[in-house]
């Protein structure tokens, strides 16, 4: 493998899933341990990554949308899935920005639903079922991620009220709380929440505790989590404790 595409996948990694060691990226490579190094220290002279005991990690912040999508597709599929059969047709749906609305948005096909979203990606993939009204919210565009953001988004999302909020993280803290690395969309998953009557997460396993630094909101403020794996005992214990339904795919209840 070219020493360009290892560095492409490297980066990949570590923005997909937070801090990675050097032994689990030389499995995941194919590679030996000191090639990995070496490809570490270049990365981090060019200023794209920070070594750290024993692996590295990649400052927060935003990553671009066609490489989150191709990681964990399949744990992605599955909660997609699940979350697509709480759905009644008739309903109305605000999905959030992000990979794993993406997913559950390619489940809707063929259903009578109406279908609210600020992610551009979403929208493409829907905007040709006829049996999907469609609403796209305002905003100023993040490129990168296929986002819309900023005050026009939350003055449209004041004005609506969806069934279903289908929200998306980057992270989930021991106590409950929801994190994302972008501060710009804090806002607009804030109003989101207060526009849907039934508010679900929709996290994988890296999920747990993942990163980021901008709390959305407390547990409290979630009716279900829908993930792929157990959660850890104490994240389970602070979302029991706040009411909220640990779903986990094809297991059922946590």
């Amino acid at each position: 493998m070219l020493a360009e595409r290892r560095h492409q996948l490297i980066l990949r990694a570590l923005r997909a899933g937070g801090p990675a060691a050097v032994t689990d990226l030389s499995e995941q490579l194919g590679v030996s341990p000191a090639t990995i190094r070496r490809d570490l220290v270049k990365l981090e002279e060019d200023g794209l990554l920070t070594r750290v005991h024993g692996g590295a990690v990649v400052e927060e912040g935003d990553q671009p949308f066609a490489e989150v999508a191709e990681v964990r597709v399949n744990e992605k599929d599955a909660i997609a899935e699940h979350a697509a059969a709480m759905i009644r047709d008739g309903q109305s749906v605000l999905l959030d920005i992000g990979t794993t609305a993406y997913r559950l948005a390619r489940q809707l096909h063929g259903r009578r639903l109406t279908v609210i979203t600020s992610n551009l990606v979403v929208y493409e993939e829907l905007a040709d079922d006829e049996g999907i009204e469609l609403v796209l919210l305002g905003g100023m565009v993040r490129r990168e991620y296929r986002s819309l953001v900023g005050f026009l988004t939350e003055d449209n999302l004041r004005q609506l009220h969806a069934d279903w909020l289908f929200l998306g993280t980057s992270g989930v803290r021991p106590g409950g709380q929801v994190m994302d690395t972008t501060v710009v969309e804090v806002p607009v998953k804030r109003a989101m929440i207060k526009a849907g009557e039934k508010v679900v997460l929709l996290a994988d396993a890296a999920k747990f505790p993942g990163h980021g630094m901008a709390k959305v909101c407390g547990p409290e403020e979630l009716d279900a989590v829908v993930t792929n794996e157990p959660v850890d005992a104490a994240t389970r214990a602070s979302l029991q404790e706040a009411g909220v339904e640990v779903v986990v795919t094809g297991k059922g209840q946590a």
